[in-house]
């Protein structure tokens, strides 16, 4: 598909310049994708299958906004409102005959009334009473808002066309906190509770200074940081003043994004409240959500379709400043729960959120509207599925029973957590399906067959080239099993199957050995599965609990790195062991979406002394999660290999 996308870019000062960036990236591994940020000399619709305008509430929008009139398209609505952006076009150029008619077109008699009386100055423009949506929907192909809110609101604009409600996509940065809290004068123990964006008065800013205020009675050494640029007509630095909290409060101003994203990790406290609201969403909350920030968002319109679980919410009305007030001393008191609730959102982020999934959405509008057989989904809530049949139980006791002698009895009996979570995770198959183990020995390959249901399971394990061993088993139950062993060396040859061969891989701790070039095994790995496949990788963990335990108190991390005396063969020694985010990098290099990241122990064994190293993570808010000693990665191919030699593993 062909795909024109009309957006202001960086470095404009917008968030949607900033969340369209992100979108492109993803979107162009599944169409071919052209940017423009208004109509070039000689665009040619006919060009293209769609073209996607995403259109906000300012000027920065009008290029975008003027095309989609021309060219009509999917409309990307940031928010149910464009009153500002139409004043921008109409009174900001002194077009008032423009303004007075849109504003009759948009509302009736009554608004264009109304609009005469703004041209005299007697009142300001009705923003919140005129959407000013009307004209740009009439000639949408189709329409894309991040809420049910904002889709009802389209609809109550009797748009009749396509609607789709796609969640905004989120960043999940890798920022730590401390060295902006350092750069702030803060040690890893003051509450920290930040404001981020454009501070308009709607962000119920006074609002959060009168409950902070409040807060400070109770824990004076809470600060406070307003990171964006402040809006000409609200007399922040005075408020601050006049309520006694300058030396509690900081006003930083428009940032770069670097500095805003730290600026955000640095705080313990997110707040994102706003009323009135038209339905916009926010960048910024996704923003802290995905940095597992703790946040307090207003609960109207799309914010109020946020799980609960992710986030606190204040009632707008008499009761919004104590409730504020309450949940601000609540998450300074405990700083487990405001830790616990950022985890809850970061989860929530990964798993609903992800730019690949957005971007994947998109393209599934664009291409049923190209086709003409686009569905209104419900907005109601679903009703409950019914329950999936459970997934097949698979025991550690099942896989020792294919044991063929007390050796390996006793490696599947250490690595029977990790040999039974591989399984668990491997998507079950079919009669007509592939399946691929890399490094088999036949603890888990029969029941890939037996259990996950598989009709076509290979092995592979590393020789010369072109030597295939037939293996043939069986279990103390009676079962039977047999497969074909190929053998090729996996980061130096072509594998020995066709592109898109296999529905699933397995790739076992195998990474970990390889000596010179882990992304070749990965782009062959891509190649021979089909689009949409699975793999299921899991290798040792560098940056568990267990190896931090070790550097600290002096010893190497890895889980096996001792050379091989001469004259031995074995292959147990690493060459090379990855963290998970490593792991997440090789996977989105090589072309995959990550489904499931995870780690745990190869033994759930009690281990009180890593205690103290859970203790100082928590205090100076380091990542906790992840510190298992094995990673398991699941990922779904999306696209083809993004990057060959990616420079966080390549010199």
């Amino acid at each position: 598909m062909r795909i024109a996308f009309v957006s202001p870019m960086p470095p404009a000062k917008s968030g949607i310049a900033d969340y369209s960036a992100a979108l492109v990236a993803p979107l162009r591994d599944l169409a071919a994708v052209d940017v423009f940020e208004q109509q070039p000399p000689g665009f040619r619709a006919s060009a293209y299958d769609e073209i996607i305008y995403q259109i906000g509430n300012n000027g920065f929008h009008a290029g975008a906004f003027e095309m989609a009139l021309e060219h009509p398209g999917l409309v990307v609505l940031h928010e149910a409102n464009l009153h500002h952006l139409i004043t921008d076009l109409t009174i900001r150029r002194n077009r008032w005959d423009l303004y007075l008619a849109e504003c009759e077109y948009d509302g009736g008699p009554a608004a264009l009334e109304f609009a005469k009386r703004v041209q005299r100055l007697e009142v300001g423009p009705d923003y919140d009473g005129v959407p000013m949506l009307r004209r740009l929907l009439e000639r949408s192909r189709g329409v894309i808002v991040h809420s049910r809110f904002c889709a009802g609101a389209v609809r109550a604009g009797r748009y009749l066309g396509p609607v789709s409600v796609i969640p905004h996509g989120a960043w999940i940065p890798d920022t730590p906190a401390m060295p902006w809290r350092y750069r702030l004068g803060l040690n890893e123990t003051t509450p920290l509770i930040g404001v981020f964006g454009f501070l308009k008065p709607y962000k119920r800013i006074a609002e959060s200074l009168r409950a902070f205020r409040r807060l400070l009675r109770f824990e004076p050494r809470a600060r406070m940081i307003l990171v964006g640029e402040t809006h000409p007509d609200f007399p922040l630095k005075e408020m601050i003043r006049g309520l006694n909290l300058g030396p509690f409060v900081r006003l930083l101003g428009f940032t770069t994004e670097e500095d805003f994203t730290g600026y955000m990790a640095a705080c313990d406290i997110v707040l994102n409240l706003r009323f009135p609201t038209v339905g916009e969403s926010s960048g910024s909350l996704l923003r802290a959500l995905g940095l597992g920030r703790a946040c307090v968002v207003s609960g109207v319109g799309s914010f109020a379709e946020l799980p609960d679980s992710v986030c606190l919410k204040v009632p707008v009305g008499a009761a919004e400043e104590d409730t504020l007030f309450e949940y601000l001393n609540l998450l300074v008191t405990r700083p487990r729960l405001a830790r616990v609730l950022g985890e809850e959102a970061r989860a929530w982020v990964r798993r609903e959120c992800s730019w690949p999934k957005v971007a994947e959405r998109y393209v599934q509008f664009a291409e049923a509207v190209h086709a003409g057989r686009h569905q209104e989904p419900s907005l109601a809530l679903p009703e409950t599925p019914e329950a999936a049949a459970p997934p097949p139980e698979i025991t550690a006791e099942y896989i020792i029973g294919w044991a063929a002698d007390d050796e390996a009895r006793n490696y599947v009996d250490i690595h029977k957590d990790r040999l039974v979570r591989t399984l668990e995770l491997t998507p079950p198959g079919g009669p007509d399906d592939h399946i691929l183990e890399m490094g088999s020995y036949l603890q888990i390959t029969p029941a890939l067959k037996t259990k996950l249901g598989y009709g076509h399971v290979h092995g592979c394990y590393y020789g010369p080239l072109g030597r295939i061993d037939h293996r043939q088993a069986a279990s103390q139950g009676g079962e039977e099993f047999a497969c074909d062993i190929d053998h090729f060396d996996a980061e130096k040859d072509i594998y020995p199957y066709a592109d898109g061969y296999f529905a699933a891989v397995i790739c076992g701790e195998l990474i970990e050995h390889l000596f010179s070039d882990p992304m070749h095994m990965m782009a062959e790995i891509n190649r021979v599965l089909r689009p949409g496949g699975t793999l299921v990788l899991t290798t040792p963990n560098i940056a568990s609990m267990r190896a931090l335990h070790a550097i600290l108190q002096g010893y190497h991390p890895g889980f096996f790195p001792a050379y091989l005396k001469p004259g031995e063969t074995n292959d147990a020694r690493h060459n090379r062991e990855y963290t998970p985010k490593e792991i997440w990098q090789l996977f989105y290099y090589a072309g995959f979406e990550m489904m499931n990241l995870e780690t745990g122990e190869f033994r759930d064994d009690p281990r009180p002394h890593h205690i103290w190293i859970e203790h100082l993570l928590e205090r100076y808010q380091l990542p906790a999660e992840w510190r298992g000693d094995g990673i398991y990665a699941v990922g779904k191919k999306v696209a083809a290999v993004r990057e060959r030699f990616p420079a966080f593993l390549y010199g």
